[in-house]
């Protein structure tokens, strides 16, 4: 087995994982000022508030696979992109601490101060998680050296923020199903108008970030002609995106968010096709990329690492689906809750 290769598709599950549980929990805090009155927006925190912590560790995960695995890769990344982690960082303290201190008095200036904080931290964590692929696939200023060579305002070109404009848009639709999931009566109502709205804001910038990237982003099909079977994947991921607006129609939410699901999968597999075999594509020299192989640890390290992995996961998939099951069903308001 090529180990480096398989911990790219490690990586990669992770990332799907992630992008798939936490991205409702940003979608959620994306249209929690929609909600008008406080038991509603007690009603949006209570529906993740079980479970966002437990989505965090899918990143926390590849983040430390990504540092064993790949830690040139890990290195250059996080030198290049250190404010925007920086920042990154913030908004996820910050969404953190809305939710735990929000309910701690009744005063309505301090919950509406945490309320436009939990709201900010989850749209800026999402438009800087969009930015990072737009720049990967894009391609950063590495040199010969594997060191970034530009500056954090490089990172915001019109690509790369189109990319995270619409990973807000993809989010907050993936959080509105989910919400119409864990709600009911009139906030429901309500929601069912939301889910329509997020998603054809969803699929304009969709359809637009595709004409983009077919156009203007030749890394983003580079892989397409030696790897045709791809296609398969984009008709499945249009398929998923169709069905959405199907499922909303006939009344099926669990349907759509299964396919908000797939699309999200779909979208994280077609992001690592169009940077394979490389993690990092440097704009100044393709030879200085780095891939799976430049950038990785020894043999040795990503065997031990490939035995940590098939004996951990399936605690962490446990837990997934324990604390799932556990919390299924609408939201309930209590004594304890946010």
């Amino acid at each position: 087995m090529d180990l480096n290769l398989f911990w790219f598709v490690t990586l990669g599950v992770l990332l799907a994982g992630y992008a798939i549980l936490d991205g409702f929990d940003l979608g959620v805090g994306i249209l929690h000022l929609g909600a008008k009155k406080d038991a509603e927006r007690r009603v949006f925190m209570n529906s993740i508030g079980p479970l966002w912590d437990g989505n965090e560790v899918w990143l926390v995960t590849f983040g430390g696979a990504l540092f064993a695995a790949f830690p040139h890769a890990y290195a250059t990344a996080f030198s290049g992109f250190y404010l925007a982690f920086t920042l990154l960082l913030f908004a996820l303290i910050f969404r953190a601490v809305s939710m735990e201190f929000r309910s701690k008095r009744e005063s309505p200036a301090w919950r509406g101060f945490f309320d436009y904080c939990f709201c900010g931290a989850s749209t800026v964590a999402a438009l800087l998680f969009g930015v990072a692929v737009g720049n990967c696939i894009k391609g950063i200023p590495i040199d010969s050296r594997m060191e970034f060579a530009g500056s954090f305002f490089d990172l915001l070109g019109f690509y790369p923020l189109l990319v995270g404009v619409f990973v807000v848009s993809m989010f907050a639709m993936h959080g509105s199903i989910y919400l119409y999931l864990k709600t009911t009566g009139e906030l429901q109502q309500r929601i069912h108008g939301w889910m329509w709205r997020t998603f054809g804001l969803f699929l304009v910038l969709y359809l637009l970030t595709t004409i983009y990237s077919l156009v203007q982003v030749p890394n983003a099909t580079r892989n397409f002609e030696q790897h045709p079977w791809v296609w398969v994947v984009v008709l499945l991921n249009v398929l998923a995106i169709a069905n959405i607006p199907r499922a909303i129609h006939l009344g099926r939410p669990l349907y759509a968010f299964i396919s908000s699901s797939c699309s999200i999968a779909a979208f994280v597999f077609l992001f690592g096709v169009a940077l394979f075999p490389d993690l990092l594509v440097s704009s100044l020299s393709p030879a200085w990329s780095l891939d799976i192989y430049n950038a990785a640890s020894s043999e040795k390290t990503l065997r031990i690492m490939q035995i940590i992995a098939f004996l951990g996961m399936p605690f962490v998939l446990t837990y997934t689906v324990i604390i799932y099951w556990t919390f299924r069903g609408k939201v309930e308001i209590g004594k304890f809750s946010y």
